[in-house]
């Protein structure tokens, strides 16, 4: 029994969200007008060097955080505006990264890629598929279709992109997506009464930096 209220509470402190984030709002699928056609012209993203980064804050500490592998990315820049991409993400790889001791870092590993989550085995990929994007505030805001556990809702992800030559790096502000509105309802108050302090916060802070090459 404690070792299975440790664990419940290792996993509540990784899916809390970082405080003062701001929570980007998912909206139904949108139309998506026009694709990658010639991957030859187009950047490919160089996933060895792409980084894609998960955070949780506890209430009372510090919390924890990790990464998930970008298993290929391909995208259109004209004008420094992105025209079309898509974007493929590794869930089986979820992985923390402050967590020193190896035992507790695979406990919470795991519970993150089980059914009650993220369920990898049976939803191996998550996706990201541009939309649209604009300049605003000094910002390139990229509106696109998300995809988690087989729910696809649309977000804008306020973004900076950085050319030199045939290189680009893609890089996000810090965003925060309710997990719940794609069925990671585990532990969650919107859905189960009394938690008390076993409740999750719904929003998990991500960000990336894709480096890209045409």
């Amino acid at each position: 029994m404690k070792k299975l209220i440790l664990s419940l509470a290792v996993v509540a402190i990784a899916l809390t969200s970082c405080k003062g984030e701001k929570k980007v709002e998912t909206k139904e699928e949108v139309k998506v007008e026009k694709k990658v056609t010639n991957p030859i012209n187009s950047y490919n993203a160089n996933v060895a060097e792409s980084t894609i980064t998960w955070k949780g804050a506890h209430p009372v500490g510090e919390g924890h955080n990790g990464t998930i592998t970008l298993e290929k990315g391909l995208f259109d820049i004209e004008n420094g505006v992105l025209k079309a991409g898509e974007f493929v993400l590794d869930m089986k790889s979820i992985a923390n990264l402050d967590i020193e001791d190896a035992k507790k870092r695979a406990g919470l590993e795991g519970h993150l890629k089980g059914e009650d989550f993220f369920n990898v085995e049976k939803f191996s990929t998550a996706k990201f598929v541009i939309a649209s994007s604009e300049v605003k505030g000094g910002k390139l805001h990229v509106t696109g279709n998300l995809t988690i556990k087989g729910i696809t809702k649309s977000i804008t992800i306020p973004t900076t992109i950085t050319e030199n030559g045939n290189d680009v790096t893609f890089k996000s502000d810090v965003f925060n997506v309710d997990r719940t509105d794609f069925g990671v309802q585990y532990g969650s108050g919107k859905f189960f009464d009394n938690l008390k302090n076993k409740a999750i916060n719904d929003l998990i802070a991500f960000s990336f930096e894709i480096k890209a090459r045409k």
